[in-house]
C-alpha cells in the first residue's frame, strides 16, 4: 500500500508544478470552471478567505498544511493560520537537474509526504475524517496532494484553489508576474519570518 501510494505521488507530482494555468479571479467560487489542473477527486475548494474563516472558526478540528517547497516558505513567505509545512514536492540537495518547461531547477516528490502529514494529524488528536486544508503557490500542487491525500483516506481534503502566490498575469504590463489572485494578493496576514515548530525536517 505504502509503495502504491509513493508511485501515486510520483505520477501525480510530474504532471503538476509545471503548468500554466488560466487566470482566475479573486474570490470566484465557480468550482465548475476551475481549470482542470486544479480539480480535485473530492471536489472539496476554498478562495484564501474561507480557508482563513475555517480556521478562525474551528482553531484545532482543522489542520492548515502548506505543501510548498521549504525554499518557498522561506524566500516568499507563509501564510499566518497554517499548522505547519509539509511539501509535496521539494528540490533535491544537489539540484543538478533542469526542467525545460519551467525553465527552472527540478524538483522531485517528498517521499515523507504521507508519513509527514499523519504525523501532524495525529499531534493534533485528529483523524482521517477530520478537514485538512492544503495551500501550495497558485492549486495545482494542492489538488495532486489532495488526491493522493484521498487514496491514502482522506475524507475532507480541501485545497484552496488560488494558492499563496495566486497565478500568473496573461498580460499587461505584469505579464508573467503571479499578482492575479492568490493568498498574498488578497491581503492575508503572511510573513517570512518562521515558526519553527511548523518546519519540515525530512524524516530519514
Amino acid at each position: 500500500m505504502k509503495k502504491a501510494l509513493v508511485l501515486a505521488g510520483l505520477a501525480l507530482a510530474s504532471v503538476s508544478f509545471n503548468v500554466w494555468c488560466q487566470e482566475w479571479r479573486p474570490g470566484n467560487r465557480d468550482w465548475a470552471s476551475l481549470p482542470e489542473i486544479k480539480r480535485t477527486k473530492l471536489a472539496l475548494y476554498l478562495t484564501p478567505q474561507e480557508a482563513l474563516e475555517m480556521k478562525e472558526a474551528q482553531g484545532n478540528k482543522v489542520l492548515f498544511l502548506d505543501i510548498r517547497t521549504r525554499a518557498e516558505a522561506m524566500f516568499v513567505g507563509m501564510a499566518g493560520k497554517v499548522d505547519a509545512l509539509v511539501p509535496y514536492v521539494e528540490l533535491p540537495d544537489m539540484m543538478v537537474d533542469w526542467d525545460d518547461k519551467r525553465s527552472t531547477y527540478a524538483v522531485e516528490p517528498n517521499p515523507d509526504f504521507i508519513k509527514e502529514v499523519a504525523r501532524r494529524v495525529a499531534e493534533k488528536g485528529l483523524d482521517k475524517n477530520a478537514p485538512l486544508i492544503l495551500i501550495c503557490r497558485s492549486g495545482d500542487r494542492s489538488a495532486r496532494a489532495a488526491d493522493l491525500l484521498q487514496m491514502a483516506g482522506y475524507s475532507k481534503v480541501y485545497s484552496v484553489a488560488e494558492g499563496f502566490e495566486g497565478d500568473q498575469a496573461k498580460d499587461g504590463p505584469k505579464a508573467g508576474q503571479r499578482v492575479v489572485n492568490g493568498w498574498k494578493n488578497t491581503g492575508l496576514a503572511w510573513s517570512y519570518k518562521l515558526d519553527k515548530t511548523k518546519a519540515y525536517f525530512p524524516l530519514r
